[in-house]
C-alpha cells in the first residue's frame, strides 16, 4: 500500500448535485449532473451563468499553459455512483455512501488501492446517505453530517470509521439546527472543519470545527455568504472555501474564502476562473486543485458539466489553468495520494446520471 508522501495533504471534498428535479422548482438545491466530454475547453466561451463572488462566466476557463498532465483511466467502479463522499486514508481512496441508478441511496463503501489498481468493499455505513461530509484524521475516516433519502433531508449523524475493523461507531451528534450535507469538509491539524452546506432546502453558512478526540463540535464564524455544493482545502494555517452555490444550480458563485485558523477571521481570496458548484478538490502542497463541476450555461452545452480543471496557487493567490477532464463530471469528491490526484465516479448529466468512471491526474513535481 502506497505510503502518502510527508508534504502533501490527502484531503476530502464533497462535491455533488442537487436534489431530484422533481424538487428544483419547490426551491431545494438544483439537481445536477454532468456528462462526459461536456463543458467548454480551457479558456472557453463567456457562457451566460452568475459570476457572483468574480472570476470568469461560466464557460469560464484560462488560456494560459494547462498545469497539470494527461488524465488517466482507472479501474472503474462496481456500481455507477454519485453524490458521494470520497477521501484518502492510508494510502486508499474511500467512496462513501451515494446514489446509484436510477436514484436509490446506497450505504455502500469501497476503497481503491493505486498500487494494486484494485477496489475492494470496505464495509457500508450503518445508515444510507449521501452528500456525506467526509474527511480522514489520524488514521480514521469519519462522516459528519450529509443528507438521507430523496427529500434531502440534513441528518445530524456523525460516525467514526476504523479500518482495522471495519466498522463504524457513533460519535457525539451535530447540534440541533447545525445539521447540513453537501458542505466542504476538510481535516487540519487535529480537527475536522466542516463549510457551508444544504439544510432543508437552503443553502447554510455555517462553519464548524469537530474535535474526535473530545468528540465535540464547536461553532465558528460563519462563511461570508451561504452557499452548498462547494469544495475545500487546508493550507498551512488557512482553510479555503471555494465556489458553490446558493440551492439553485443557476446560482453558482466562483467567489473563494479563506478562514485564517490563528486569527479566526474570513477574508476574500482570488476568485475562481470558472465559477461552479458540485466540483471536486484536492491539495498537494501549497496548491488546491479544482475539477469538473455543474452549472455551465455555456451555449453548446447540453449537459449543465464543467471540463475544466484549475489550481489555486495559494501562496501567490493565483488561479492557473489546468486544461480539462478526460470525463467531465461532477456529484463526487477528490482525494489526494502521493503526487495524484483521484476523482472517482460521480455524474455526468444534469440531475442523475451516475458513471463508474474513475480517473486521475499528477500533479506538476
Amino acid at each position: 500500500m502506497r505510503a502518502v508522501r510527508a508534504p502533501l495533504i490527502a484531503l476530502l471534498i464533497t462535491a455533488c448535485s442537487g436534489p431530484p428535479s422533481i424538487l428544483v422548482d419547490a426551491g431545494t438545491a438544483g439537481g445536477n449532473t454532468g456528462t462526459s466530454g461536456g463543458g467548454a475547453t480551457a479558456g472557453g466561451s463567456t457562457a451566460g451563468g452568475s459570476t457572483a463572488g468574480g472570476g470568469s462566466t461560466a464557460g469560464g476557463g484560462s488560456t494560459t499553459q494547462p498545469l497539470v498532465g494527461e488524465w488517466q483511466q482507472l479501474p472503474p467502479l462496481a456500481v455507477a455512483r454519485q453524490e458521494t463522499g470520497v477521501a484518502a486514508l492510508n494510502g486508499e481512496i474511500y467512496v462513501v455512501g451515494g446514489f446509484v441508478p436510477p436514484s436509490q441511496v446506497v450505504a455502500t463503501v469501497d476503497a481503491y488501492d493505486p498500487d494494486a489498481g484494485t477496489w475492494r468493499d470496505a464495509g457500508s455505513l450503518p445508515v444510507a446517505m449521501h452528500h456525506t461530509n467526509v474527511a480522514a484524521l489520524n488514521g480514521k475516516l469519519y462522516v459528519v453530517g450529509g443528507l438521507t433519502g430523496l427529500g434531502f433531508t440534513a441528518s445530524r449523524l456523525v460516525l467514526e470509521y476504523d479500518p482495522a475493523t471495519r466498522q463504524w461507531s457513533s460519535k457525539a451528534m451535530l447540534p440541533a439546527g447545525a445539521e447540513r450535507g453537501g458542505a466542504a469538509t476538510v481535516a487540519s491539524g487535529n480537527f475536522i472543519y466542516v463549510a457551508g452546506g444544504y439544510r432543508q432546502g437552503s443553502a447554510v453558512a455555517d462553519f464548524s470545527r469537530y474535535d474526535p478526540v473530545a468528540d465535540q463540535h464547536q461553532p465558528l464564524a460563519p462563511l461570508p455568504a451561504a452557499r452548498d455544493h462547494l469544495v475545500g482545502g487546508a493550507v498551512g494555517d488557512s482553510i479555503f472555501a471555494i465556489g458553490g452555490r446558493n440551492a439553485a444550480i443557476t446560482s453558482i458563485t466562483g467567489r473563494v474564502d479563506r478562514y485564517d485558523l490563528a486569527d479566526g477571521g474570513w477574508s476574500a481570496a482570488a476568485p475562481m476562473l470558472t465559477p461552479r458548484a458540485g466540483a471536486a478538490a484536492g491539495v498537494s502542497g501549497s496548491r488546491i486543485i479544482v475539477a469538473g463541476g455543474e452549472g455551465n450555461r455555456a451555449p453548446g452545452n447540453s449537459t449543465g458539466v464543467f471540463a475544466h480543471v484549475e489550481v489555486l496557487d495559494t501562496v501567490t493567490n493565483t488561479w492557473l489553468d489546468g486544461g480539462v477532464m478526460r470525463t467531465p463530471r461532477h456529484g463526487t469528491g477528490g482525494a489526494v495520494v502521493g503526487d495524484t490526484f483521484y476523482m472517482p465516479g460521480g455524474a455526468t448529466t444534469e440531475a442523475f446520471g451516475a458513471t463508474p468512471t474513475v480517473e486521475s491526474v499528477s500533479f506538476p513535481p
